[in-house]
């Protein structure tokens, strides 16, 4: 299936494709050619609360959040076998919408959301405890009882440009799997991976109602988050935004589950084997062209080591292909939008203003006439006060900052309002997780981890990184709430 064949300019709503209210349109761009490939509704205050309606009807009277996790778990495992039906597909798309690399676009962006959403299927769902008794309580006679976890509500999930696909399942399959129904609104930037979720659901006989999905602005967001029939809030985004979703969702208390930005450290100690370090530090700079908020962005290292680390660095970014994402020999490819570009640039000159040195990149590649393109850009000389040290660049830019000793590089580290993830690197293991577990972030990866993003472990930040956790159980879990049954015994 093709792009212009998947574009259908309505919204999935009530288990149906349905006209917008408005006339207007959203276009798809693709960041790499900034040529339009899709136009998608631009949904208005009616359609938000049409879809919202669905949801409601279908939580308070229909089958979803009635059946057994089992009856549920049957649908979503078919949901799950047609993603993988149609993940070259998926793909395509994501290439095209987001500008990822093929490979990114692959394994990350695509088959590990997959991968995710099996696991919630087939592991965590079966052996989730949605009643677990309380032990007996002797006092005026005998009371015995029953903790029940059920589903929140309706849901309203709205997600990033980023990664897309990834975080639309890493919501839309909590949310299901918990019995909640789901109003799904995407990125305008990136809404095709969106719409092939409603057609997937339509493929594996989900009831109406029980997942809906639109497409609009931040003015559709907000009259979502705004909404008096939803009783959950889930986002990912920026702080800045996020901020306004938690106060937009207060009046009305819905549950916020927020997974923000991110400054992350990637700490290098003095005894650190340099060559197993450098991937891990070149990723942060260069995977998704910087546009990822658990990205290790600061380059924290022990100052005997900066130069060596520098000079590295340096020599590998020279060699790095940028250009069309869908090129596999491509390593970085495009941001989003010309506006993402000029935020990171102006970032970079701040920078410099501030008295950092640019090592490598800071400009346009002059071979890319077209595409929202940035060179990986590496800062030296950097203060860890400096704006380039606390602000989010979303973009391709390292900063490298020195440390004289342990407490020196946690201090460092731990001095941002962000808390999302952070790297440790060591050949001592030990010394690594000692520096780990004093990291007020909330996840660290020792000497690089292994395995990728792992289903059972939990995502999310503290600070202003966000509140409440992603995949598996954890994420499961935020889509609950906790109902108590007592009763006599005699």
């Amino acid at each position: 299936m093709t792009t212009t064949q998947l574009i259908t300019r309505k919204l999935f709503i009530d288990g149906g494709w349905t006209d917008g209210h408005t006339q207007e349109t959203i276009e798809v761009v693709n960041p790499a050619t900034e040529e339009t490939i899709a136009e998608v509704p631009q949904a208005g205050p009616a359609d938000i609360d049409t879809a919202v309606s669905a949801a409601r009807r279908a939580f308070d009277e229909g089958p979803w959040p009635r059946m057994k996790p089992a009856e549920r778990g049957r649908i979503l495992s078919a949901m799950a076998d047609e993603l993988t039906r149609r993940r070259d597909e998926l793909v395509e798309l994501n290439i095209a919408e987001a500008g990822s690399t093929r490979m990114l676009a692959d394994i990350l962006q695509v088959g590990t959301p997959i991968d995710h959403f099996r696991d919630l299927v087939e592991r965590v769902l079966p052996q989730f405890a949605f009643e677990e008794p309380v032990p007996p309580i002797v006092g005026n006679g005998i009371g015995q009882g029953l903790v029940v976890r059920e589903a929140y509500g309706v849901a309203a999930l709205i997600t990033a440009f980023n990664f897309p696909f990834l975080l639309n399942l890493a919501k839309v399959g909590p949310a299901l799997a918990a019995g909640c129904t789901a109003v799904l609104k995407s990125s305008p930037y990136t809404p095709l991976e969106a719409l092939v979720l409603g057609e997937v659901a339509e493929a594996a006989g989900l009831p109406p109602g029980a997942l809906n999905i639109v497409t609009g602005d931040i003015a559709a967001g907000e009259r979502l988050t705004q909404h008096p029939d939803v009783d959950l809030v889930s986002f990912t985004g920026s702080d800045a935004v996020g901020r306004k979703v938690y106060a937009q969702a207060a009046d009305s208390v819905k549950k916020v589950v927020l997974e923000l930005g991110g400054k992350s450290a990637n700490i290098i100690l003095e005894d650190a084997d340099l060559d197993k370090v450098m991937e891990s530090v070149l990723a942060g700079i260069i995977t998704h062209a910087g546009q990822g908020c658990a990205l290790l962005t600061r380059i924290l290292v022990h100052e005997s080591l900066h130069d060596e680390l520098v000079a590295r660095i340096v020599g590998i970014l020279g060699f790095i292909s940028v250009g069309d994402p869908s090129d596999p020999a491509t390593v970085m490819g495009p941001l989003i939008r010309d506006v993402q570009r000029r935020r990171v640039e102006a970032l970079i000159a701040s920078g410099v203003e501030d008295g950092a040195e640019i090592a490598f990149g800071g400009a346009r590649p002059a071979h890319l006439e077209r595409g929202f393109y940035l060179e990986p850009t590496l800062f030296v000389g950097a203060d860890n006060g400096m704006r380039i040290a606390q602000e989010e660049f979303f973009g391709p830019v390292g900063v490298v900052i020195p440390f004289k000793d342990d407490a020196d590089a946690v201090r460092i580290a731990n001095d941002s309002r962000y808390g999302l993830a952070g790297g440790v690197w060591s050949v001592d293991p030990v010394r690594a997780a000692a520096v780990a577990r004093q990291l007020r972030t909330g996840m660290v990866v020792i000497n690089g981890g292994g395995g990728g993003l792992n289903p059972a472990s939990p995502f999310g930040g503290y600070k202003q990184s966000g509140i409440g956790r992603e995949f598996g159980e954890f994420g499961l879990a935020e889509y609950l709430q906790h109902k108590a049954l007592q009763w006599p015994i005699g």
